[in-house]
């Protein structure tokens, strides 16, 4: 490569198909919109929108709605040479239901197997994960084999180069041992210099809900920045010298599925940008908001200046009445 990417994720994509009439159960709803989704796919445009080259890691079905997210993805401007596709399993789908302001159920269709679960490691371009700047990877790819294996080796070739993200990303449905996930977790964290993960996610990585003994454990497990997303509480990001707790950003919720992407963007952006912590996570936080009040959540991505309206109080639309941030 003659340049090197500023973020790439590895992780979830899939096709996220939303309700257009929200308050009602899927059993009535009759339209629907159609998006590219999956968190680490999201993440990588949420940075792309803020002005970052970014790629994602991942793969499709070799069908239809695969060939729609890679025209996704060139929409958006995230480099998509290492989304491949894997004939033998379709192209997962999502759908929620939209309940404002805090419920949004998600139903998962990635049976028999999701094909970004179908990465391995020797397909792994691991001098450019190396060369990048920012590489975000996710609890899910740690969920099943050879997914498993691969983000480890892309973590261990990482060797805490740059800005290694962990995202803890807990989702219990896609693993069929839960017990056995805290040891891939720490095994994850060796490699980390950033950790983030809501209340639940910190539970199962390291055993407590407690936000700070959260970050002093995530710390101790080896990263150097611990980000605690506390609901309605706010989030608490920590290092070995420092400790901010910022408070959620108002917004009339819309749908809150695809705040944490956003966060998890910006807080790239933040990072990338060599700001200090408080700006970063604020900034990371009127992201989540912004998103929270729109209906998608990739083509929702804020750009920079509506973050930086947000910061000066003058909020995007919808940002306006108190909700929980990000989970």
């Amino acid at each position: 490569m003659a340049t090197a990417f500023d973020v790439i994720t590895m992780g979830r994509i899939g096709v996220d198909i939303y309700p257009l009439q929200t308050g009602v159960s899927l059993a009535e709803v009759e339209t629907f919109g159609k998006f590219l989704g999956g968190s680490a796919t999201n993440v990588a445009v949420a940075a792309a929108r803020l002005g970052h080259r970014t790629a994602v890691i991942t793969r499709t079905g070799d069908d239809p709605f695969g060939a729609f997210l890679h025209r996704a993805l060139a929409d958006f401007g995230v480099d998509d040479r290492w989304v491949t596709p894997v004939a033998r399993y379709p192209t997962p789908v999502t759908f929620c239901e939209i309940f404002p302001p805090d419920d949004f159920p998600l139903y998962f269709y990635r049976e028999p197997k999701a094909p970004d679960l179908e990465i391995h490691p020797e397909e792994l371009d691991l001098d450019a994960i190396g060369a990048a700047t920012v590489f975000w990877m996710t609890g899910t790819g740690l969920c099943a084999e050879p997914s498993r294996t691969a983000t480890l080796a892309a973590l261990e070739h990482r060797a805490r180069r740059g800005i290694t993200v962990f995202d803890l990303d807990w989702r219990p449905m896609f693993w069929t041992d839960h017990d056995a996930a805290r040891a891939h977790y720490q095994e994850a964290l060796r490699h980390a210099t950033v950790a983030v993960g809501n209340l639940a996610e910190c539970e199962r990585a390291v055993g407590t809900r407690d936000p700070d003994a959260a970050a002093d454990a995530l710390l101790a497990a080896g990263v150097e920045l611990a980000v605690v997303k506390q609901g309605p509480a706010g989030v608490l990001a920590a290092t070995r010298n420092e400790r901010v707790a910022a408070p959620p950003v108002p917004v009339d919720v819309v749908n809150g599925l695809g705040a944490g992407d956003a966060f998890g963007g910006a807080l790239c952006h933040g990072l990338l940008s060599g700001w200090e912590l408080r700006r970063t996570i604020d900034a990371a936080n009127a992201a989540g908001a912004i998103v929270a009040g729109r209906l998608a959540c990739s083509s929702a991505m804020p750009h920079a200046a509506e973050i930086e309206e947000v910061l000066a109080g003058r909020p995007a639309a919808g940002v306006t009445a108190t909700a929980p941030p990000p989970a």
